[in-house]
């Protein structure tokens, strides 16, 4: 593995910047851009993973950067439980949700994968 300088290079903040984006295009569409509480959680949350992510890299020590990626990756499952609101509410079509949904764990994936890898470099 190539060594990282910049958080911008990890695939996990590559894939939350995404998801982020995402997160804060579907705030402004619809039923969900009149949900204040709703929609100011949801973007709390989906911006939380990417500034988590480099949070944690900034940090200085391995231990502390898997305690952030630990923070966003359960913000990855706060977006996807808000998700699950948003389709019995009829906000968006299950179709767009399920893409969110996947985006989501995509996200997560590549997040508890990092995690993974750093424990066995660190060995804890």
């Amino acid at each position: 593995m190539t060594k990282v300088t910049r958080f911008e290079d990890l695939r996990c903040w590559q894939l939350a910047r995404k998801l982020t984006f995402q997160v804060y295009t579907m705030s402004n569409q619809g039923q969900l851009a009149k949900d204040f509480d709703t929609r100011s959680q949801f973007k709390r949350a989906g911006l939380s993973i990417m500034n988590n992510i480099a949070e944690g890299f900034g940090r200085f020590s391995p231990k502390d950067f898997i305690k952030f990626l630990d923070y966003a990756a359960a913000s990855c499952t706060e977006v996807k439980s808000m998700t699950y609101l948003m389709l019995d509410l009829s906000y968006f079509p299950a179709e767009d949700i399920e893409s969110l949904q996947n985006q989501t764990e995509e996200a997560k994936a590549s997040i508890l994968a990092f995690i993974k890898y750093l424990r066995n470099k660190v060995g804890q």
